[in-house]
């Protein structure tokens, strides 16, 4: 695949994504269980362990159906 053919979907991607932000932000991809979230007086550490899985799995199927 041509590198400039690549980069402008990627942008068009990022672009829709920005786009539909509102929208997306209400799924609530975020806060999955298996999350984790410590919560301290003065600290608050999150790491999103299982949607970071979700979105990997998605993605990976993208690319995957888009290499065919």
């Amino acid at each position: 695949m041509d590198i400039r053919i690549f980069l402008i979907v990627i942008g068009l991607i990022l672009v829709g994504g920005g786009l539909l932000w509102p929208w997306l932000s209400r799924v609530e991809l975020g806060r999955l269980p298996g999350d984790i979230a410590v919560h301290r007086e003065n600290f608050t550490f999150y790491f999103p362990i299982v949607t970071c899985l979700v979105i990997s799995v998605v993605l990976t199927l993208l690319f995957w159906l888009f290499r065919k």
